[in-house]
């Protein structure tokens, strides 16, 4: 019998590689061009290291994107699907976007002061998200930190609680796993010169029994999470987890705080806001303002009193929150617009119908080669497991990745036209995405899937 990887013949999936990888090479010189001769300048040849972790022979280098649609330097047009791994979530260049841009550009970028439209966006991220109080920072990474001292500060508490499998940009306390039911520093993480454990504890998202014993110590000051795991293969809650996690935070005197920052795919509140959750912390990066660099981080009023008494009482000098750059007034101007102009219901509407024939038309190749794969959705955010599903918890994400398997297919459909996010194989849908474009990705998946299983 021949060897198979998630029933692909691994002979045909090698020969499937070779095959896609001449065709890309030969389809894109210019960019092989332009990257061989800028990389002598990049430390691994790229301005940022993780450009190296798309499954392409070299760099696919960028000269154009609008809407949902990418031109690559040698004149190649690309449905995305990406969207700058949620960054553009709302397409290139929105004009609403543009136009803040472009208005803002003659009256500088960044002065350390607020603006009109500052308080404007206060104004709108309440009135989106529900949380009273808000501070705006330049990443969610950032913005994730800013929370989590916070809530360290004002709870007296020293360590945080994450699930297996998280991802919360740059945390540092989320860069912890379960390995045969014990908490671990993640392999991989580069000049790390503390046990990340001491102050993280861990457990599987969906497990209730877990989450009461951990926090029955009384030592953890937050509950970080995203209300789905993301950036993992793809874990949705189980009925009434949401529930219990609200109700044990609260009895154990710990907060909790969501990150929307992959979940507002969901819709204009995020998942918060569809599912009617009630964190005590929200944190929101990336597409909140069109794709310049910007994110939010808001808290309940409880949170505000006792941060308040912290701020009289403490001693003078750097708190460890804000950065230079945070809440600059070219930042505030896009995301004032992007929060009244773009991020709509009406755009929504059109994102999750799309959404749903995306969806409907994976399952449908998946179901006619009889394939133990599975697709999850969360909203316009849509991912292809190359395994059996539902997914219950990070365990079970970490061994549903068939990372081989996953970056022939995103190859494959790439040199068909359609680009997906190469991390995992997440597809977002944005407001001007087009019926045409999620039939072409339908169209090339059916196609790199046939020829896969043969």
């Amino acid at each position: 019998m021949p060897e198979t990887l998630r029933g692909i013949d691994t002979e045909r999936l090698t020969a499937f590689v070779a095959r896609e990888g001449a065709r890309y090479i030969s389809a894109h010189p210019r960019s092989q061009a332009l990257a061989a001769a800028g990389a002598a300048n990049y430390y691994a040849g790229v301005p940022m290291h993780w450009m190296l972790d798309w499954p392409l022979p070299f760099p696919l280098v960028i000269a154009d994107a609008q809407g949902a649609t990418l031109t690559d330097a040698d004149g190649v047009v690309l449905a995305d699907f990406c969207l700058g791994d949620t960054g553009s979530m709302f397409g290139h260049s929105p004009p609403a976007v543009v136009r803040a841009l472009t208005a803002q550009a003659g009256h500088g970028f960044t002065y350390m002061l607020p603006t009109e439209n500052a308080y404007a966006v206060g104004r709108l991220l309440q009135q989106h998200f529900g949380l009273p109080h808000w501070q705006v920072a330049t990443t969610a990474s950032d913005a994730n930190r800013f929370a989590l001292r916070v809530a360290r500060a004002v709870t007296g508490r020293p360590k945080v609680l994450v699930m297996n499998g998280c991802y919360h940009g740059a945390v540092d306390e989320s860069y912890v796993e379960l390995h045969e039911g014990r908490a671990r520093n993640r392999p991989g993480l580069i000049g790390q010169f503390t046990d990340l454990t001491e102050g993280t504890r861990i457990v599987e998202f969906n497990d209730v029994e877990a989450l009461a014993r951990e926090l029955a110590h009384h030592d953890v000051a937050c509950v970080i999470t995203e209300p789905v795991l993301t950036n993992c293969c793809m874990v949705s809650p189980q009925p009434g987890y949401h529930d219990a996690l609200r109700r044990l935070t609260r009895e154990s005197g710990t907060l909790l705080l969501i990150d929307e920052t992959h979940t507002i795919s969901t819709g204009p509140g995020g998942y918060t806001g569809a599912y009617g959750l009630a964190p005590d912390m929200f944190v929101l990066g990336k597409p909140i303002a069109g794709g310049i660099p910007a994110s939010v981080w808001g808290f309940s009023d409880g949170v505000a009193a006792r941060w308040d008494e912290i701020r009289r009482t403490k001693a003078p000098g750097h708190s460890g929150l804000g950065t230079t750059l945070s809440a600059n007034a070219l930042a505030m101007a896009t995301m004032r617009a992007t929060l009244e102009e773009v991020m709509t219901a009406e755009a929504y509407a059109h994102m999750e119908a799309l959404a749903e024939r995306l969806a409907e038309g994976l399952e449908a190749t998946i179901a006619r080669r009889l394939l133990p794969w599975h697709v999850a959705r969360v909203g316009a955010r849509i991912e292809f497991i190359c395994a059996p599903g539902p997914l219950l918890n990070g365990t079970q994400a970490s061994a549903a990745h068939a990372p081989e398997l996953e970056q022939a297919i995103h190859l494959g459909l790439l040199n068909r036209g359609c680009l997906i996010a190469p991390f995992h194989n997440m597809m977002l849908v944005c407001p001007v995405t087009t019926a045409g474009q999620v039939d072409r990705l339908v169209a090339a998946f059916a196609d790199v899937v046939e020829v896969l299983a043969g």
